[in-house]
């Protein structure tokens, strides 16, 4: 199923309350640094260009298939976790039954790559009132070129509560966004090459030379 800049809804109001204008943000932006098929560059990033973002975003680094962990994040995410989220695993955020699932959305996004979005729901009990969210995890390439890194936010509705609070997956979508191939410059092998000189025979040895003659000699 292909996810589309709708998905995000209509802004605030959408979703119970949610509001999805970080998620908004955070994809125009990317979709305005992608050139063609060539995914936006780390270094692309200005965070002048998602300030209304900043709070609920968050950069991942792929540490193996199917994993990563939060480089930076803004304090939505410290808020949710209630830890420092720098330096952890994105599972942290989840049950343990969603994480195969997170695990498989996560190699879309390196592998595919894809463009993710998750609808979350958090567990509810003592202390942990109804809280749902919206997640969106965007590639990116990192310093070698490579699909190494990712940016992504996270919006909620709800109230928090007194402990940190861990998702469940209910709904996942991805976006596969084709690269552009890029193909090798054929270079002929040295000794293969042509070269522009006529060809002229070398003289064999001991023997005299052949010469045209004319018949008006």
């Amino acid at each position: 199923m292909n996810m589309v800049l709708g998905f995000t809804g209509k802004g605030k109001g959408a979703d119970g309350g949610m509001d999805l204008q970080p998620l908004q943000q955070l994809r125009g932006y990317w979709e305005a640094l992608r050139s063609g098929s060539t995914l936006p560059a780390r270094a692309d990033i200005d965070p002048r260009g998602i300030a209304g973002a900043l709070e609920t975003a968050f950069l991942l680094d792929r540490i193996a298939p199917g994993m990563a962990k939060v480089r930076l994040a803004g304090m939505g995410l410290h808020d949710v976790m209630g830890m420092e989220p720098a330096g952890m695993p994105l599972s942290v955020l989840f049950d343990p039954a969603a994480r195969d699932r997170l695990s498989t959305a996560l190699e879309q996004v390196f592998a595919g790559p894809s463009a993710v979005e998750l609808w979350v729901e958090a567990e509810r009990g003592i202390g942990k009132p109804a809280l749902a969210g919206r997640m969106l995890i965007l590639p990116l390439r990192d310093a070698a070129g490579e699909v190494g890194m990712a940016i992504g936010a996270l919006v909620t509705a709800g109230a928090i509560g007194r402990q940190p609070r861990r998702f469940a997956i209910a709904t996942l979508m991805a976006e596969h966004l084709p690269q552009r191939a890029i193909m090798p410059i054929p270079v002929p092998m040295p000794e293969f090459a042509e070269s522009s000189a006529p060809f002229v025979p070398r003289p064999t040895p001991g023997k005299p030379h052949l010469r045209l003659v004319s018949s008006r000699d």
